[in-house]
């Protein structure tokens, strides 16, 4: 029940990720005395080209694991673009990284977190930071303004995902 009468509706905007031809917008540098200046776009540009996949590291040799929450061994911070929401996990030492490599992929990402299932979780490997960011596409719906959803900028899916219990090697903890 709602122990309030409804607000006064509000215009909302929708974010949506496109591509845009570069000049179709204009390009407009505002330097701190306020005078606007026309940039011209680049002309000499690269064609985007999908990054390899870099190596996983070795796995962790075989050991006792104890249940345990994600959260003692590694970190993460998370929230939106539009309608997807980005999580970001790293590792404290070396040695955890080597686990969480392996141990989170994609699946594993949608076991710990089912509000994910079905949904397309992209997963990046980034070695040199010990971290990886899942991309979970329309967890959001059409984003932040468009629904009521109890986290609607996606800010604690990653402490959630923290408190998720699995079975870490003791080494690790």
């Amino acid at each position: 029940h709602v122990v309030a009468p409804p607000g006064k509706g509000a215009p909302y905007g929708v974010f949506e990720d496109v591509h845009v031809p570069q000049d179709a917008v204009g390009h407009t540098a505002v330097l701190p005395d306020g005078t606007r200046l026309s940039v011209i776009p680049a002309q000499d540009t690269l064609v985007l080209e999908a990054a390899e996949e870099p190596d996983l590291p070795e796995p962790l040799p075989a050991g006792p694991t104890r249940r345990a929450p994600l959260g003692l061994v590694a970190g993460a911070r998370s929230g939106d673009k539009g309608g997807n929401a980005n999580v970001g996990v790293w590792a404290r030492t070396d040695e955890a990284w080597r686990w969480l490599a392996h141990e989170l992929t994609a699946d594993r990402f949608r076991e710990l977190l089912p509000e994910s299932g079905g949904l397309t979780v992209v997963r990046h490997l980034l070695p040199r930071l010990r971290a990886l960011n899942f991309v979970v596409e329309g967890i959001l719906g059409e984003g932040v303004a468009s629904q009521a959803r109890f986290d609607p900028q996606a800010k604690a899916l990653g402490e959630w995902l923290r408190s998720r219990h699995l079975d870490i090697p003791e080494a690790l903890l």
